[in-house]
């Protein structure tokens, strides 16, 4: 049998070491502005939770416990804007890249099938599509698709890596467009909380939803927002019977978020001034970048919301990779999220206060 990998693109970020190389031989180290990934402390209430669950010696449901399904309903209704939501609408899962890589075939879509995402794009859309053995569509308007044989619809917003928020209006017409032509719509809204010029909506809010979740899924994680990339916690909410599905599959698979990860979930989403607190570190970062940037003669598109800063000098985007590795700062190459982001890089704002000060040090010297 041919190898499932060779369905799948090259992994992307191996050809960003020689350029880590050149970073990190930076007299004052590397700024590694290139991954996402969180930085400061797991809050203390979190980490409580976590410790006072440590004693699980058995096997935690698929589902979670009554505990954690109100926590998730409590914030989708609170934080998203939803209405009458029921544990049969929310599902935990092991971290949101994994339910990523594995819906489509968790749906059962296969050769034949279709699986649309933004053009420019978090890579792992593409990935499940392939995993499955669906074909992958990129779009640049969702409405503009042709729904022969297009089975799941991906939304990202705010997006993953340009950092766009779509509009009350567009979110309306992908959902209307998606109903009207009986496509699962899955919006991935992990940035959600990260709003900085624009205040990012769900598609399950009832002014995008109508009141209803149906053909509809929301993609939540607490890797962003509170801290937990290490723990894997996030979830799913919408359609009953697309979750319901998902949970019996899940089931089999032995798919669980575990026990400790489940309590320290409940605290996390029970708690809002955490996630004040870490969005003021992120908002600090976040305009000393910018404005170190922009002195430095980059442009700055879209990034109205997310981690990052979609940045150009009009030029190969690996070229720009090189000039800032020369001075020590790791960036992404937006040729990772789709030959669109040729001439962008992503820039992250996850870095320590102190890497940060110095990256706007090396730009602005």
């Amino acid at each position: 049998m041919p190898p499932v990998s060779a369905r799948l693109p090259v992994f992307p970020w191996d050809r960003l070491e020689p350029y880590k190389a050149t970073a990190a031989a930076h007299p004052d180290g590397i700024v590694d502005l290139s991954v996402g990934t969180p930085v400061d402390p797991v809050p203390e209430l979190i980490r409580t939770a976590l410790a006072d669950a440590a004693d699980s010696p058995g096997y935690p449901t698929v589902w979670g416990t009554p505990a954690l399904r109100d926590a998730l309903t409590g914030w989708v209704e609170r934080r998203l804007g939803a209405e009458g939501v029921t544990h049969t609408q929310v599902l935990p899962v092991v971290g949101s890249k994994e339910l990523v890589a594995s819906l489509p075939a968790q749906l059962g879509l296969g050769p034949g099938d279709k699986v649309a995402f933004p053009r420019l794009a978090y890579p792992t859309y593409e990935v499940g599509a392939r995993l499955a053995g669906a074909e992958p569509v990129p779009y640049d308007e969702p409405t503009e698709l042709d729904p022969a044989g297009l089975k799941l619809l991906w939304l990202n917003s705010p997006s993953n890596p340009t950092g766009r928020v779509l509009s009350k209006d567009e979110l309306r017409a992908a959902v209307a467009w998606a109903r009207a032509h009986g496509v699962l719509l899955v919006s991935d809204e992990c940035y959600l909380e990260l709003g900085w010029e624009a205040d990012p909506m769900s598609v399950l809010h009832p002014e995008i939803s109508g009141g209803s979740f149906d053909g509809l899924v929301a993609v939540h994680s607490l890797s962003k927002r509170s801290n937990l990339a290490g723990y894997r916690a996030a979830f799913l909410a919408g359609d009953e019977s697309v979750l319901g599905e998902l949970l019996k599959i899940r089931k089999h698979g032995g798919m669980i978020v575990p026990a400790p990860v489940q309590a320290a979930t409940v605290a996390a989403l029970g708690d809002d001034k955490h996630v004040a607190e870490q969005r003021e570190r992120y908002e600090a970062r976040r305009a000393a970048l910018r404005g170190a940037l922009e002195g430095y003669g980059f442009r700055v598109e879209y990034s109205e919301a997310s981690l990052y800063l979609w940045a150009t000098r009009d030029e190969p985007c690996w070229d720009t990779v090189g000039a800032l590795a020369g001075l020590g700062i790791l960036v992404a190459p937006g040729e990772f999220y789709g030959a669109a982001g040729g001439a962008h890089v992503r820039v992250a704002f996850t870095a320590t206060d102190e890497r940060v000060a110095a990256a706007v040090r090396r730009l602005t010297a």
